[in-house]
């Protein structure tokens, strides 16, 4: 039931990716603002996910759940209200607005309620079963990662953006009414003094354990250097490549063929060498985003958005599991609160590629990133052996 009652978020997440991105590209024709726009998402991502994790450590994660598809349902059926009406769109300029207040509510969601989402895992299955589960479900992540970009786009250029808001709203409907069937986990009653006093025991956790805080480090890199190109797809799409939104959604979906691929053999594969993996997927991910940069032909960018699936679902898949793995259980939902941060983080790499692509040009922005992710991963590939040959 935990599968069935992510696919809503699943599926509209991956639509959102491309109708709220090439909608304010449309209305605002600038770089600049697609960054503006994802630091709007990250500061409250950023700001409040460690307050998440201490909640989800204090509350049934269930709840929490429940209530971030509740708060997307609105904000999606929001944003279909506000095209519907005439509003928001090319048509008024400073309509923007709307599309920015929605992406700090998305953040404030999601930094209150990803640490449920993945603490949760553990109390469904077993320890050992931890990188299967989590395989599983970036299995299904991956299948609407596939699907839902392409559907999207083709929405959006037949029937409009407010379609695709107004179907992202009901998706989320059902992820609550799947949800619902979870059975209530109860969290530890061991007595706490307050959720501030929860966070500062976390961080003091975190850095105390250097096998945590290094795998942590490497996933800020990454995150930081690899996927500002989600938001600055727009330009790609309908200034190098021209090839519009339905082109846009078939390149994020082409990750998606690469994300199931990677799931698939994930999910059969036994926990070991998870930190090889982890700085596999990174190597590759960067060397697949830098040609992507630099490629004004389509079959060739298609090709390396299969290879970007591919590096960042292994790099998400390893690094969860082993944070689940090696994280003691009262600490988990803080720790995965952390993991969290780190994608508020990739809204502010986002900001910053944004201003390097209006000041110098996207190809660079996204080639140099990835190279600097290449050059982290080779490094603590050769230095950091502990890492390399971790479980």
């Amino acid at each position: 039931m935990f599968f069935l009652g992510m696919v809503g978020q699943w599926s509209s997440f991956s639509m959102e990716m491309v109708a709220r991105s090439y909608l304010i590209y449309d209305i605002t024709g600038s770089a600049a603002m697609l960054g503006v726009m994802s630091l709007a998402m990250a500061v409250p991502m950023i700001t409040l996910s460690l307050f998440g994790g201490a909640v989800a450590d204090r509350l049934p994660k269930k709840r929490l759940i429940q209530m971030s598809q509740v708060a997307m349902s609105v904000v999606s059926l929001g944003n279909g209200i506000a095209v519907s009406v005439g509003y928001l769109g090319s048509a008024h300029p400073e309509s923007w607005w709307v599309l920015m207040v929605g992406a700090v509510i998305m953040g404030t969601i999601m930094a209150l309620a990803m640490p449920s989402r993945q603490a949760i895992l553990p109390e469904l299955v077993g320890r050992e079963q931890i990188m299967n589960a989590i395989s599983l479900n970036t299995l299904g992540m991956s299948f609407f990662q596939l699907v839902g970009p392409a559907i999207a786009g083709y929405i959006v250029a037949g029937f409009g953006y407010a379609a695709v808001f107004f179907i992202m709203a009901a998706l989320n409907g059902g992820a609550i009414v799947f949800t619902s069937f979870l059975p209530r986990m109860v969290p530890s009653q061991a007595k706490r003094r307050s959720v501030v006093s929860d966070v500062v025991q976390g961080l003091k956790y975190v850095v105390s354990h250097r096998t945590i805080l290094t795998i942590l480090l490497l996933f800020v890199g990454s995150i930081l250097l690899a996927m500002p190109y989600q938001m600055l797809m727009p330009i790609f799409a309908k200034d190098i490549l021209q090839v519009g939104v339905t082109g846009q959604g078939t390149l994020m979906s082409f990750t998606g063929f690469g994300a199931l691929a990677a799931s698939l053999t994930l999910a059969s594969l036994s926990s070991r060498k998870r930190g090889l993996t982890l700085l596999a997927a990174n190597i590759v991910m960067g060397l697949a985003l830098i040609v992507f940069a630099y490629s004004v032909s389509w079959p060739l960018s298609l090709g390396m958005m299969v290879f970007v699936g591919m590096g960042r679902t292994g790099n998400n898949t390893a690094g969860a599991a082993l944070l689940q793995s090696h994280t003691d259980p009262q600490y988990l939902g803080r720790v995965m609160s952390i993991m969290m941060m780190n994608f508020g983080l990739s809204s502010l790499g986002t900001f910053f590629a944004g201003v390097l692509a209006e000041s110098i040009s996207a190809q660079m922005a996204i080639g140099g990133l990835a190279a600097a992710l290449v050059a982290i991963s080779l490094g603590a590939a050769f230095f950091l052996p502990r890492l390399r040959n971790l479980d």
